[in-house]
């Protein structure tokens, strides 16, 4: 390892603790905010409250709890989306961890690819992909905890419309809903009856729910409760409705997975088989696959290899991927 490379990790390394230290001297500041307002909401109460309920009246939005950073964030559309994919995921943190994240990761992929193969396209090639990874793991606990609200939307719909042929209100069945269904619908739901308990209007909270579930299926309800909110109408056959055209959309996706089933093993397998390959040639006869390794060549070309089949391979899933 060379010199260079030592003294650039020890200098990441401490710019990344000294970002970490002024955080943590900056978080003091807010602790005290947060102080203030829990004493303002005091003084408006009737009587005295928990420390516990004052808290659940905070709602942190803050993509930072460093000031100057999360000032610098707002500004940014790309962290405002990353904010948004947070909540609809549901997990933990905010957007300038995983900022920050992706920053220490692209460079320990940058350093790392520099130093295994002493090209900067490869280096900047890694560092992408790791500086990426963050983002991904977002991305794909959005879509698991999408498509399970999905699944469970049709039921959930069935319970509101035969609560409202029975007598209960449109309020009504959203809390049978957010009381009987686990989690992402019964939490959504339980979060929009909240809003709307709190005094929110129902129209802004339905909007807040579709702002915070990213479902087709669950736009096409709340733009028909909105307008059989105007117009009037049998809510309960709407809602009947839906559930009925959902689970109709569910059926006609199973059968294009099925006819897109060859096209799906036909992409695994041609992903796999250039490392079969290799596998067989390297049992085979060592010393003529190792010459991809062992040499400079070698090594471009197997980068480059690399390269060619995680496009290959990001081209064919969007290919069998259809939209229903």
């Amino acid at each position: 390892m060379s010199m260079t490379l030592i003294i650039a990790l020890g200098c990441t390394f401490v710019v990344f603790i000294l970002v970490m230290g002024i955080s943590a001297l900056l978080r003091s500041g807010r602790d005290e905010a947060d102080a203030r307002v829990k004493n303002r909401l005091r003084q408006f109460a009737m009587n005295e409250m928990e420390s516990e309920s004052l808290d659940l009246l905070l709602k942190r939005s803050s993509m930072s709890e460093v000031p100057w950073f999360n000032r610098a964030l707002g500004k940014l559309r790309f962290a405002s989306n990353l904010e948004i994919i947070i909540r609809q995921a549901d997990a933990k943190g905010t957007a300038g961890i995983y900022l920050l994240c992706c920053a220490l990761l692209g460079i320990i992929g940058m350093f790392g690819g520099y130093f295994l193969s002493s090209n900067i396209l490869i280096a900047l090639g890694m560092a992408a992909g790791l500086g990426y990874t963050p983002i991904w793991y977002l991305s794909r606990l959005k879509t698991q905890r999408m498509d399970r609200f999905q699944q469970q939307l049709p039921e959930a719909l069935e319970l509101m419309s035969r609560a409202l042929k029975s007598g209960h209100t449109f309020s009504g069945g959203m809390r049978m809903v957010a009381d009987e269904f686990d989690a992402p619908i019964g939490v959504e739901f339980g979060a929009t009856m909240d809003e709307i308990n709190f005094g929110m209007d129902v129209d802004r909270a339905l909007a807040n729910l579709q702002a915070r579930v990213d479902v087709t299926d669950l736009k096409f309800f709340i733009v028909s409760v909105n307008i059989q909110r105007e117009t009037g109408g049998n809510l309960a056959e709407i809602i009947s409705n839906i559930a009925r055209l959902v689970r109709e959309r569910f059926t006609l996706f199973g059968k294009i997975r099925v006819l897109s089933a060859e096209g799906r093993i036909s992409a695994l397998l041609l992903s796999a088989l250039p490392f079969g390959i290799t596998l067989v040639l390297y049992f085979l006869n060592p010393d003529y696959i190792s010459l991809l390794w062992t040499t400079e060549t070698g090594q471009t070309m197997a980068w480059g290899a690399i390269i060619s089949m995680v496009i290959g391979i990001i081209v064919m899933r969007r290919m069998v991927k259809i939209q229903v």
